[in-house]
């Protein structure tokens, strides 16, 4: 029988699962699929290969990201080291090059002598031993039915999708302009301006737009935070002007106006080479979306590098499933991290990632009880939403300050409020961390 861990899926919540349990010297055996079996929506071999956006949101500290971010550096997030290695402009947010971030992943990993990277698909979690799922939201049909018969529960769906990525040297400059909101950051944004006219016509394309249809799944339902534009869209003539493509905080600077709406694009690597389209996602065929795209004055004549997808994302019915340490209730010794546990975006399938792992090591190590962290932490509100979530239709859920237990005390601005609600869950998680000897990290042979 291993005496380790058996991590199934190489993505970021496996990937910093496994460094969590081997910088503490327990074996790790981290099994990705690919490449010898391909997703819908990866393209590499690359372990924590990012698919959609490039961005693990804000860095701002009294953000709800920012102070997640700070509380997973606390707790010696390998992702995060990573991340900041392979950082691009990006205003206030981090972003990174995906080909250096996951060379950085993976390098870490292989520098470890106890960890053991298989790369073959897990067609059934394990019959013995510790376990952590995070598989994420492409969980293989194989393992997705072998999870079915583990939990007794039928999966759910919704669809995620996926913004176009467009070639610098394609962008009309002449048309956009440099910039973040209200200035703030290093500007690393592109700025594609729209008049009245030319958004309305673009609104109108975007609603009769031919779709890419789906095949293999009913009733698709879509994360709010990730919603196609179309879908957005559809919501009112003025839901894109007023939403993504807002233009608060943003002037042309060669005529000091303020445009009716702002489509902008994000650097996707370090060299500056390509840019997303930020908060473009679409499903709507690759036709569609070059021509309606190019009505954008500055895409014009854009040499696409990547057009929006959609793919499937499965997640369990975690509150009837999952304790607060991610483990299954039924079945202990298998806990499950990332988007599959119903969290959304990078940074909290990481985050859960860095739990279970923590975890796992401390299940071999000592007979201490699971590390959860305070329901004061973003870390620990997270947690207790995909495990304790009173909703009768439960769906997937990223850090925000809705979750956080209230501030008390006299009547404050929002920001005040926010910026105590951050202290106090850092405060709370370190306080927790060191009584449990979380923060003590024994240095295991490669770290």
């Amino acid at each position: 029988m291993f005496d380790g861990v058996t991590v199934i899926g190489g993505g970021l919540a496996g990937s910093e699962a496994a460094w969590q349990i081997a910088r503490r010297g327990v074996p790790v055996r981290l099994c990705e699929m690919r490449p010898g079996k391909q997703t819908g929506a990866h393209k590499t071999a690359n372990l924590a290969e990012l698919v959609c956006s490039n961005s693990f949101k804000s860095n701002l500290p009294h953000t709800a990201s920012g102070e997640l971010k700070r509380e997973m550096r606390s707790l010696g997030s390998m992702i995060l080291e990573a991340a900041d290695e392979a950082s691009v402009p990006a205003g206030e947010a981090l972003a990174v090059d995906r080909e250096l971030f996951a060379a950085s992943v993976q390098s870490r990993l292989n520098a470890l002598s106890s960890v053991e990277i298989i790369r073959e698909e897990a067609e059934r979690i394990p019959d013995e031993g510790l376990v952590i799922v995070a598989t994420g939201p492409l969980t293989s049909e194989a393992l997705a039915a072998d999870v079915a018969r583990i939990t007794g529960s039928e999966r759910l769906f919704f669809y995620d999708a996926v913004a176009p990525i467009v070639e610098t040297d394609s962008i009309d400059f002449d048309h956009c302009w440099e910039g973040s909101r209200y200035d703030k950051g290093d500007g690393a944004y592109l700025n594609c301006p729209l008049s009245k006219e030319q958004y309305d016509e673009i609104y109108e394309a975007i609603c009769s737009a031919e779709l890419a249809p789906v095949h293999d799944f009913e009733d698709p339902r879509f994360f709010e935070g990730c919603l196609p534009l179309e879908e957005i869209a559809r919501r009112g003539p003025e839901t894109l002007a007023h939403g993504p493509w807002k233009p608060v905080g943003l002037r042309d600077p060669r005529t000091g106006e303020r445009a009716h709406a702002v489509v902008q694009l994000r650097r996707e690597n370090s060299a500056g080479t390509c840019y997303s389209l930020v908060a473009c996602q679409s499903r709507m065929t690759w036709p569609e979306q070059r021509r309606i795209f190019g009505m954008i004055p500055a895409l014009a004549n854009a040499s696409w590098l990547r057009l929006g997808v959609v793919h499937r994302n499965t997640y369990l019915d975690s509150p009837r499933l999952l304790d607060t340490a991610l483990r299954l209730r039924s079945v202990p010794r298998v806990a499950f991290a990332g988007q599959i546990t119903g969290v959304e975006g990078y940074l909290e399938s990481a985050a859960t990632g860095l739990l279970t792992g923590i975890n796992a090591a401390l299940a071999l190590l000592s007979e201490d009880e699971p590390f959860v962290p305070p329901a004061e932490s973003m870390l620990g509100a997270l947690v207790r939403y995909v495990a304790e979530s009173e909703s009768a239709a439960f769906a997937p859920m990223n850090a925000n300050f809705g979750i956080l237990p209230p501030v008390g005390g006299p009547k404050r601005r929002k920001e005040d409020r926010r910026r105590i609600a951050c202290d106090r869950a850092h405060d709370a998680l370190i306080k927790a961390a060191e009584v449990q000897g979380v923060l003590s990290v024994p240095t295991a042979p490669g770290v």
